[in-house]
């Protein structure tokens, strides 16, 4: 996760509101013959911020345009990205129909909020631009049946950096957001996405899930357990986000697989393992050693550490089984946030060099 700058940081707009503005100024434009620039639409909280358009164009019997992403201060994968809406005249009754254009994805896996088959376009954003089309029908008398194609240029490749592949949205980006506002650094979208990746596995009937901090204990830990990419889980630093969301849409047995500092502060009762907003205890690690039967000496070589890893090094040379007990510890504190689910829990830990050196029901 990229570090966050100091001061007051600049907030942006989801794909979702520039998709709907620039649907509501192509649409105008072919009411009208005028494209609005800049271009207002009200969001879901009342904010109406106007939005300045990139690219334009119009033919018979439809029109487009563009509309560069600000995600803000946020570290956005589609900062920048040009959101393109075609809006073409459909036939009566019809209402508005979603399409994909380049760059979006389609939807290709039970469990996400669109049914299979569906571009891509999120609930919620398809009520933005419903809403736009429809007051821009009633503004100019018309009847507001529109095919509504978005596009999102490079979306193909921006794809690749998100979830998107491992959800079963194939072909491009989600069109995406719930209020039309991106709060820097807010990681909404990151927990939106393991709900998502929960939703998935449970819909596919996956009975065996896992959650890692990180690339290398993902990669590990799928190789150890031999599951598909879908029943892979991006939990990153949100234990928290993915175990509550499981308390209340369980499956049958959740892996939780990280290295040693991000667990030892997972067992001291830590739900987010960010490092800017939980630490490794070493005092507590030196007493846990202890009631390992840790010497004295040792216990003080472990709480003067430089490091998690020097501490892991510390109590293996005195012979201390320390990973297996902080797996067991956070395990603990995984069922313990799971209030009484009936979910079989397990915790691995790695070493730096990617060996499996605790895991909680050895």
């Amino acid at each position: 996760m990229a570090r966050r700058p100091e001061g007051e940081l600049r907030r942006g707009w989801t794909t979702g509101a520039c998709a709907t503005a620039a649907a509501k100024a192509a649409y105008t434009a072919l009411l009208t013959g005028d494209f609005p620039d800049p271009v207002q639409i009200t969001l879901p909280k009342g904010e109406t911020p106007s939005f300045a358009l990139a690219r334009e164009g119009m033919a018979e019997n439809s029109a487009f345009t563009a509309i560069i992403k600000d995600a803000g201060d946020d570290p956005d994968v589609t900062h920048g990205a040009l959101i393109q809406v075609n809006i073409e005249i459909a036939s009566a009754g019809d209402g508005v129909i979603f399409r994909a254009g380049d760059g979006v994805g389609t939807v290709t896996r039970e469990g996400l909020p669109l049914p299979v088959g569906e571009p891509a376009i999120n609930p919620m954003p398809r009520k933005m631009i419903r809403q736009a089309i429809d007051e821009t029908a009633a503004a100019h008398g018309a009847p507001g049946d529109v095919i509504v194609t978005v596009s999102v240029e490079g979306g193909a490749a921006l794809a690749e950096k998100t979830w998107n592949p491992r959800l079963g949205i194939l072909g491009g980006i989600s069109i995406l957001g719930t209020t039309g506002v991106v709060v820097p650094y807010s990681c909404a979208a990151w927990i939106e996405s393991i709900h998502r990746g929960i939703d998935v596995a449970r819909a596919g009937g996956e009975p065996l899930i896992a959650g890692c901090t990180g690339k290398s204990s993902e990669e590990k830990t799928q190789e150890l357990l031999g599951l598909p990419d879908h029943a892979m889980i991006d939990m990153g630093d949100f234990a928290g986000g993915m175990l509550k969301y499981l308390r209340r849409h369980p499956v049958p047995r959740v892996v939780i697989g990280g290295g040693f500092a991000k667990i030892s502060k997972l067992a001291e009762g830590n739900l987010d393992l960010h490092s800017g907003r939980s630490q490794v205890d070493l005092t507590w690690m030196a007493d846990v050693a202890h009631e390992l039967g840790a010497s004295k000496e040792i216990a003080a070589q472990i709480e003067g550490a430089n490091t998690a890893a020097e501490a892991l090094s510390i109590a293996g040379t005195a012979g201390l089984e320390l990973a297996p007990e902080i797996a067991r510890r956070a395990q603990g504190v995984a069922r313990y946030t799971l209030a009484g689910a009936e979910i079989d829990i397990d915790v691995f830990i790695y070493d730096r060099a990617g060996n499996l050196v605790g895991r909680s029901d050895e």
